[in-house]
């Protein structure tokens, strides 16, 4: 079997439709329609099977995809040990990180990454999507999730704790809720998904409660929700990273200390692709924000 048949396959399947494979290749949709038929009649099997939007590999064209997957990964691996033979470590590593805990914890940690690797090249990507996260040729991804996909490899950076909180000014002014129900009488600042109500979980023990609340100001951008909650707006319910500074400065002041809150997780995970070729590079900063989340962690435990 031609290898450039193999590499073909293993593009379709990656980008999921023959139109983004072709995209990538450089190829015209009809040309990579083509060969793909070329290649199933050539072998008398169904590769892939066809919908309007989607391919999806066939039993035996998943088990070509992780032989040619196999043979593309070494091929790189070999291409990037010629070409780094006697140089400083380079590359590129292409990074998806949430808003808020990318810019307000992990960009100390990347402009440190970045000085000690002047040669390898970030391309980081500040966003909340949580579908598709390696459709868009993105390396690594970070994000919170209460259980990590089964199709990535997921390795944690450690727990994520909300918080009920609120500028000092207006805990005196308004007072605090210290039942979880009670945060509908109050106006709520956080994050939500768009279009789905904020159902919030908390956990105390075994026991597990869920509310349903309305937030009066929304916003992915959780600067701008620090910001809200330090002008005396609200209630907000937002991971303890976002005001822990105002809290020990005494600025802020914080509630249901027996719940354990959580929105979209309680976890952070740094996922990647089980079959695609790490560079030196991505390892290396799979392995340095690896030691970073963990010495976070022990800073942090009491």
């Amino acid at each position: 079997m031609d290898p450039a048949s193999l590499t073909l396959l293993v593009e379709i399947l990656d980008a999921g439709n023959l139109s983004q494979a072709a995209r990538k290749l450089k190829m015209t949709r009809a040309n990579v329609s083509y060969h793909l038929n070329q290649l199933e009649r050539a072998l008398g099997l169904q590769l892939v099977r066809r919908t309007t939007r989607r391919v999806e590999a066939t039993a035996v064209g998943l088990r070509l995809y992780e032989h040619g997957r196999s043979i593309q990964n070494e091929l790189l691996a070999a291409k990037e040990t010629l070409a780094t033979l006697g140089q400083s470590l380079q590359g590129r590593v292409r990074l998806s990180v949430p808003s808020g805990y990318g810019h307000m914890v992990m960009s100390p940690w990347l402009i440190e990454f970045k000085r000690l690797y002047p040669g390898i090249v970030l391309d980081v990507v500040f966003e909340n999507r949580v579908e598709d996260l390696m459709r868009d040729e993105v390396d690594i991804a970070i994000r919170v999730m209460a259980e990590p996909p089964q199709t990535l490899v997921a390795r944690e950076l450690g727990p994520v704790r909300y918080v009920a909180c609120a500028s000092r000014a207006y805990a005196d002014a308004h007072g605090m809720p210290t039942e979880i129900e009670q945060l509908r009488a109050f106006p709520l600042i956080t994050s939500a998904v768009v279009g789905r109500q904020l159902r919030v979980s908390a956990y105390r023990g075994d026991e597990r409660h869920e509310v349903t609340l309305e937030p009066t100001l929304i916003s992915e951008h959780f600067p701008f929700l620090r910001q809200a909650i330090l002008a005396d707006l609200g209630i907000g319910l937002v991971p303890d990273y976002v005001v822990q500074d105002a809290v020990d400065a005494g600025l802020v002041v914080t509630t249901l200390h027996q719940w354990r809150l959580s929105i979209f997780g309680t976890q952070m995970f740094m996922l990647y692709m089980p079959d695609r070729h790490q560079t030196r590079a991505a390892n290396k900063f799979i392995e340095f924000m690896l030691e970073r989340a963990r010495a976070a962690r022990t800073i942090g435990e009491p």
